[in-house]
């Protein structure tokens, strides 16, 4: 347990003999004991911190004070859209109407829930271009898994078995050749060019008859758009192979292109990204995955239709590829998108696009001074610095050289959540911005003015930078320590 001082967090609260009220004991039945079985029932004392409620309340608060979060603060997280959560959502989610449902209600008795569902899927399927979406996956990397299963089962109900490797570029997602293992594929690097694009000339002789398909981002991890998808998705068709979009970018495409267009099979969205619902912390998430016409059967089960004479039904195939999760996936989530989209609009759908892209390049287009820019020129959602330029003290030939890490935890003094550092792994000092369309350009101006303070104290002061974060309730940690030699038990 941890309290604050003057300032100064105290980890450890806990006094002897001091404790909260009790309840009476149970004089009306059995307690809770008599429940558990023996077996289960704890045999040693269990030793728990000593302290008043007070001194719980407040230690709870504290430490929730140092939560930081979209609603807190400017989250300029690369790669992950850390897009403003409207509170319309959570209300419309919240209503009785849907709270109190359960998923084993009789599909006649949860009309309104399917045809909620249902809108969502036609709809995500007419901005991605796709024929057919599920909803069912928890995640974006559930999603990622759902979706090369769905290529699986392609090939396997063709009894093209030895299709067994995937391409996945070398600037991809770490979820892309995680899921892809998952699954049982092989992974098959592709190289990128200097300009950060996929090398077409390195992809030709990757393909043959084993491959089974290949994973992209678009824009890519850069924030680059991928010019050459088109001939991409040919070469990959024509040996045989399916085209695997990962959504994690969609965001700056919304309304402008979509990617079945572009030759894309298969496909996921994040809903904690693209459609503003909750994101981090490990869930609720959630991880559509559409298909494009042809490959609909193998969508997994549970699946919600529309019949002929309008009403809703649930249903399950014996041509997908089975269930990968309880019921039809995380409804509170989906209807939080629902809300969001709701909201926007067809008709300003696109805005959001255009604007995460002008926002990025303007930080880009100021900061490029102070920064180094590897691949300089229009980018879309985001982009990635190589740490401070030389003359700002990110020489890598000087030992004593301002990191990307010096540079992140510094931010933090300015009260700024950092952007993602040391991805992707194609720069040495990556620095990774993404600013999304919910910023407005005072708060942009307020996050730019900050980078190029701590570029300047960086030449001029830079044990300052060096030594951050100087005002965070914890200083810096030993980063392997923690890992090797975590604590999760208190009085260990």
């Amino acid at each position: 347990m941890n309290k604050v001082f003057y300032g100064k967090l105290i980890f450890e609260c806990s006094s002897t003999g001091r404790r909260g009220y009790d309840l009476p004991e149970n004089t009306f039945g059995k307690s809770l004991n008599d429940f558990i079985p023996a077996t289960l029932q704890r045999q040693a004392t269990l030793v728990l911190p000593e302290a008043d409620e007070q001194t719980v309340a407040r230690h709870y608060t504290n430490m929730s004070n140092n939560n930081f979060g979209v609603d807190t603060g400017f989250y300029p997280l690369g790669s992950c859209t850390m897009k403003y959560n409207p509170k319309i959502n959570e209300e419309v989610a919240a209503h009785p109407a849907f709270t109190a449902l359960h998923p084993a209600q009789p599909a006649e008795t949860v009309q309104g829930a399917l045809h909620l569902y249902d809108e969502v899927q036609r709809t995500l399927a007419e901005i991605a271009g796709m024929s057919a979406f599920t909803l069912n996956p928890y995640a974006g990397a559930h999603g990622e898994l759902t979706g090369l299963m769905v290529i699986r089962s392609y090939h396997m109900s063709r009894g093209d078995e030895k299709r067994t490797k995937i391409i996945v570029p070398d600037s991809a997602h770490g979820t892309n050749p995680a899921s892809a293992a998952v699954c049982g594929l092989q992974i098959v690097e592709v190289k990128s060019t200097p300009e950060g694009t996929i090398d077409v000339e390195a992809l030709k002789p990757l393909l043959n008859d084993e491959v089974a398909g290949m994973m992209m981002t678009n824009p890519n991890t850069l924030g680059i758009f991928e010019t050459k998808i088109p001939e991409i998705a040919r070469l990959v068709h024509e040996c045989g192979g399916l085209m695997y979009y990962d959504g994690a970018n969609l965001n700056p495409m919304l309304g402008v292109c979509r990617p079945g267009d572009m030759g894309f099979d298969v496909m996921h969205i994040n809903l904690h990204k693209t459609f503003s619902t909750p994101h981090g912390g490990g869930g609720p998430g959630s991880g559509p995955v559409g298909v494009r016409k042809g490959l609909e059967q193998f969508l997994p089960n549970p699946r919600v239709r529309k019949n002929d004479d309008g009403t809703y039904g649930v249903s399950s195939e014996p041509t997908a590829l089975g269930s990968v999760s309880s019921f039809l996936g995380n409804y509170g989530i989906i209807i939080r998108a629902y809300a969001y989209l709701l909201s926007i609009g067809g008709d300003i759908l696109p805005m959001v696009g255009k604007l995460s892209v002008l926002n990025a390049n303007y930080v880009k287009e100021i900061l490029k001074e102070y920064y180094q820019l590897p691949i300089d020129g229009l980018c879309k959602h985001e982009f990635v610095f190589d740490g401070l330029r030389p003359e700002f003290g990110g020489d890598h030939h000087d030992e004593s050289h301002v990191t990307t890490l010096d540079v992140a935890k510094r931010i933090l003094d300015y009260g700024f959540h950092a952007p993602t550092i040391y991805f992707p792994l194609l720069f040495h000092e990556a620095l990774m911005i993404e600013p999304t369309e919910t910023e407005s350009k005072d708060t942009l101006d307020s996050f730019i003015e900050v980078l190029k303070n701590i570029a300047i104290e960086a030449r001029d002061e830079r044990d300052k930078v060096k030594n951050a974060p100087l005002t965070t309730p914890v200083r810096r940690n030993d980063d392997v320590k923690a890992v090797k030699d975590a604590i999760f038990v208190y009085n260990a």
